[in-house]
């Protein structure tokens, strides 16, 4: 197994905090015939994620698993040898990377004395810091309080971090240990009572989208992938971009004009991880909801990443949970500048046959993503004369409305109407047809794989 390295964070200032950086200890469970590479991947990912946390990772170890054990999920004796590969790297915390059930995470905090937390702690506290709109403070509060309710017992429940907020107005450890299980469980139908209320009216700005004639192109992709920056550097929308996991928690639309005069509505989404928090999948449902509702959904892979084939995967299997197996997709491999495995990218091209390579950071012309999503945007849309009596204004305004207006000419009685739009719009003017629809040309090959 190889040794990985700490990475070190982009900037000084990422972690802003005015007590000590606690350390943590990471512990890799080895699954049963798991290759080397795919252990390696996980590992770099908790480390990543730890580091987004706030934590100061002083060492890891890699366990083989071939029988759990029921009471601590590794033998005893790898229990004893944790323990003292944590002291001796002077760890507070040892961090699992697989989901621990609330007895067994007792009972390892009893048998280490340490704070022992797993994989799904630390995004929900990842997601809890970057919780910035009322809706997805309502979402991480309700996962939060769900993973907790069984594990109100614990020695350490909120890892000397409380803030206030989402996370909590007391000290450490104090907060879920006074809580009982009423209050928590009549926190959570209040929340889930809220979420309705919020979710109506995203489902109405939705719906309002889907009634326009603009296509709608849902960013995916993994987290850190650079889909923030894709969206500021079509867009110039002002969207944070930071080196950091879930940088993105709350969905950004903008419009972007296209090169042929088309219009799309660009969405940038939370990012994907490798085994989602259920908690997370169910809480967040509304807002991944974005790609299953888009006309086209554009993934975002990193070139940099030592993994990119397991990413692009993961963010497929994701899409297809949502239902979006059948949507028309893009895929877009990032960070060309930064690119050291070309194996990667060469698997990566075999897999989908047509992926655009770019770097958002360094290429001055983007024009060939614009380019791909017109031709794929508006495949649906038919390219039609309509001509309208003078005196319907109203069906011209329609016209503009519901669709792409290509060319319009003025007679005396009838005004004629080039544009493309989507069958779905026709009924109010189908019968101002002239000579039959044309169908568009057919766009270039791009990912068909399913």
């Amino acid at each position: 197994m190889k040794n990985f390295k700490q990475e070190e964070p982009a900037d000084s200032k990422m972690i802003e905090t005015q007590e000590a950086i606690p350390n943590a200890f990471l512990a890799i469970i080895l699954k049963k015939d798991e290759s080397d590479i795919n252990a390696e991947r996980r590992s770099q990912e908790l480390l990543s994620l730890c580091n987004t946390m706030g934590l100061q990772v002083t060492g890891f170890m890699f366990i083989p698993l071939r029988t759990a054990n029921s009471a601590t999920l590794i033998g005893s004796g790898k229990v004893a040898e944790l323990t003292q590969a944590a002291e001796e790297k002077e760890a507070s915390i040892i961090v699992f990377d697989t989901d621990l059930i609330p007895r067994v995470q007792r009972n390892l905090e009893a048998a280490t004395k340490l704070c022992v937390i797993d994989r799904v702690e630390v995004i929900l506290q990842i997601f809890a810091d970057r919780a910035s709109t009322r809706e997805a403070s309502l979402q991480i509060e309700l996962a939060r309080l769900e993973y907790s309710l069984p594990r109100l017992t614990r020695a350490w429940t909120n890892l000397n971090r409380q803030r206030g907020g989402v996370q909590g107005n007391k000290g450490s450890g104090e907060t879920q240990l006074e809580l009982d299980h009423r209050l928590v469980e009549n926190k959570i139908t209040k929340i889930k009572e809220e979420l309705i209320k919020v979710k109506i009216q995203r489902k109405s700005q939705r719906k309002q989208r889907i009634n326009n004639q603009i296509p709608s192109v849902a960013i995916v992709g993994y987290t850190n992938s650079g889909k923030s920056s894709l969206l500021k550097r079509l867009t110039g929308a002002n969207v944070l971009v930071e080196y950091k996991l879930f940088a993105t928690l709350d969905t950004t639309s903008k419009q972007v004009d296209l090169p042929h005069g088309g219009k799309i509505i660009l969405t940038d989404t939370v990012g994907f991880v490798s085994d989602l928090p259920h908690q997370l999948v169910e809480s967040f449902k509304s807002t991944l909801e974005e790609a299953l509702f888009a006309d086209v959904i554009l993934i975002v892979c990193d070139a940099s990443h030592p993994d990119m084939i397991g990413c692009y995967e993961t963010t497929k299997k994701v899409l297809d949970e949502l239902g979006c197996r059948d949507k028309p997709t893009i895929t877009m491999i990032n960070k060309m500048d930064t690119v050291s495995d070309i194996f990667s990218v060469n698997r990566l091209r075999g897999l989908i046959g047509d992926a655009l390579e770019v770097s958002v950071k360094e290429d001055k012309d983007l024009d060939c993503i614009l380019e791909r999503i017109e031709q794929v945007a508006y495949q649906d849309f038919s390219k039609s004369t309509y001509e309208i009596p003078a005196n319907k204004q109203d069906l011209i305004a329609y016209l503009y409305r519901k669709a792409k207006v290509e060319s319009i000419e003025y007679g005396e009685e009838t005004v004629s109407v080039t544009c493309r739009m989507k069958p779905i719009f026709e009924g109010p003017v189908k019968q101002y047809l002239l000579g039959g629809r044309k169908e568009i040309q057919k766009p270039i090959p791009f990912d068909t794989r399913k």
